[in-house]
């Protein structure tokens, strides 16, 4: 069924596990959602990605994202250092970011909105939860919320 205003999407998860990143790629994949997708590691990394610096600054593909997965448990700087430097970046804080974590604590979904995250999702447990997960939430950033357009500077 052909999305009535669909256009891709870019999309950043920012994610220390492996398997997560491929099987949400796999999910998304899967969903038939139209996106691009890219993946970071840590909190480091995903503000390297954003601000183009380190191995971002020359040739790497970096385009600005229309949205955020974030993990909050990462090495280096977790997810909540991170969402807190986006917001408090006046070049980043228009960006959305979706708390998708394995943590079921109030105090961290909390602590997330109180950040200026978007929404905060626990990951599914199995693949076809992933899967169910990233139609929806395609359908939504896609079909549904206006965001500006890219500009990949």
């Amino acid at each position: 069924m052909p999305l009535t205003k669909a256009r891709p999407i870019t999309i950043l998860m920012a994610d220390d596990d492996e398997d997560d990143r491929l099987l949400t790629q796999d999910a998304l994949r899967e969903s038939r959602v139209l996106n691009s997708l890219y993946c970071v590691e840590d909190g480091v990394e995903l503000l390297e990605y954003l601000r183009k610096q380190g191995k971002y600054a020359i040739g790497a593909p970096c385009p600005r994202p229309s949205l955020i997965l974030l993990d909050l448990n990462m090495p280096r700087m977790d997810g909540r250092e991170a969402l807190r430097a986006i917001k408090d970046d006046e070049n980043l804080r228009g960006i959305p970011v979706v708390i998708l974590t394995t943590s079921k604590q109030e105090e961290d979904m909390v602590r997330g909105y109180n950040l200026g995250a978007a929404c905060y999702i626990t990951k599914p447990v199995n693949f076809d939860g992933l899967v169910e997960l990233m139609r929806t939430l395609g359908k939504y950033w896609v079909e549904f919320v206006e965001l500006p357009e890219q500009d990949d500077d």
